[in-house]
């Protein structure tokens, strides 16, 4: 069975969403998730679905090994970043190639990049007028949002949507695409 490392960093909804679609499943599932917020709600919806959980501060994460051996010692297949707003380290890069994936709530390479996440991806798409916005699913790498691109799905944006319409239609896809992208993944 394929196991599934999640690194999140606040609500978790795309988390939860990842564990439910892998419970009960023969080819993977979901066995810990790593946060660097030790008041995420994540916590809570990983102890809710019984998933190992643990919190970890910026020395343990990029000064030391701590985080590296918690996530060797879990063995996963891949590494799911699912609303994780830390740039991700060299050392978990190197230890885990090809095996480290993000969601990004905009059409990368637009609206990507260090400060770009959440609403103010969602601010910056109705500012600039765009007339389509999405997700996109990449591996990750040294540098935030340049990964190569493994998924990307679209969703109009019409001249009357707030930031907040736009976060409820992104969020929509996360919830459609995620579980499927990450479990093809897997198969292959």
């Amino acid at each position: 069975m394929k196991r599934i490392v999640i690194f999140a960093s606040g609500g978790g909804t795309n988390a939860e969403n990842l564990i439910k679609f892998f419970h009960n499943r023969e080819n993977a599932s979901v066995i810990q998730v790593l946060t660097n917020n030790p008041y995420a709600k994540v916590l809570e919806r990983a102890k809710k679905l019984k998933i190992s959980a643990l919190s970890f501060n910026k020395i343990a994460f990029t000064e030391t090994e701590d985080v590296l051996n918690i996530v060797k010692a879990a063995k996963p297949d891949l590494i799911v970043l699912a609303g994780f707003l830390w740039k991700f380290p060299d050392n978990i890069l190197h230890a885990f190639p090809n095996k480290v994936i993000n969601i990004h709530p905009a059409l990368l390479p637009k609206f990507g990049g260090k400060g770009m996440y959440g609403m103010h991806v969602h601010e910056a798409v109705v500012a600039n007028k765009e007339t389509e916005t999405g997700i996109t699913i990449h591996y990750v790498n040294e540098n935030y949002d340049e990964g190569a691109i493994i998924f990307q799905a679209k969703c109009n944006v019409i001249n009357t949507d707030t930031a907040n319409d736009v976060a409820s239609k992104i969020h929509d896809l996360e919830m459609k695409h995620f579980p499927d992208v990450v479990n093809k993944l897997l198969s292959e």
